[in-house]
């Protein structure tokens, strides 16, 4: 009897230890594994950190020791300037009412879609434009408008140029317009142009233009 007590312990002994080892091995090739993950991934982002400096890019996770800080881009300021100026020269080219009549515009840019491998780009925005006149002194107003627009402008020579921009109609052609001309998201954002201070905004920024350039 105790031969064969004997002999069931060594077994049991056996099998533990046996399970012991296949729990050691599975933990070890966990660590190996995630060790090897790691490395990967390590290797991973420093060859697009790496990549993304040779192209002046800023980087995801690291300049990895280097010198490198990225020039700034000033392209979507670029298209913006592209913008106001044509809305500006558009609105001056109209039938004036008044000699010294100008016309002013503040914008909110809510998306910048890039179509063309930076030579297209759907711009969508908030634009408010006026129009103001001096008057024996005074500074007056001729007429106003707060209309989201989609512009599309394109990389001519370096330059940036607003080949085509729409507009909702009025009425009842407005909802559906909106639909067709925007993205969901831009129009989720522009829902609240009046309530989030944007429109206030663009206003006062078209005064304080106003005043400078009548110097007042």
């Amino acid at each position: 009897m105790n031969q064969e007590k004997l002999e069931e312990n060594i077994i049991n002994t056996n099998k533990n230890t046996d399970k012991k080892m296949k729990k050691s091995k599975k933990i070890f090739v966990a660590i190996i594994t995630g060790i090897v993950l790691s490395i990967l991934i390590v290797v991973t982002l420093f060859v697009i950190d790496v990549n993304r400096m040779k192209n002046n890019k800023p980087v995801f996770f690291s300049t990895w020791g280097y010198k490198y800080a990225p020039t700034i881009d000033f392209q979507e300021n670029e298209i913006e300037l592209a913008i106001k100026d044509y809305l500006i020269l558009k609105g001056d080219n109209e039938e004036k009412h008044h000699d010294n009549e100008k016309t002013f515009v503040s914008m909110r840019i809510y998306l910048f879609e890039e179509k063309e491998n930076n030579k297209l780009y759907n711009v969508y925005a908030w634009v408010n434009t006026g129009k103001y006149y001096l008057e024996n002194g005074e500074i007056k107003q001729d007429s106003e408008s707060s209309i989201p627009h989609k512009f599309i402008v394109e990389k001519q020579n370096d330059k940036f140029v607003v080949i085509n921009s729409k507009i909702p109609r009025d009425g009842s052609y407005y909802k559906d317009d909106m639909k067709n001309i925007f993205p969901l998201s831009v129009r989720n954002d522009m829902k609240t142009i009046y309530i989030d201070g944007t429109n206030n905004r663009l206003q006062l920024d078209i005064e304080e233009q106003v005043k400078l350039y009548f110097h007042k």
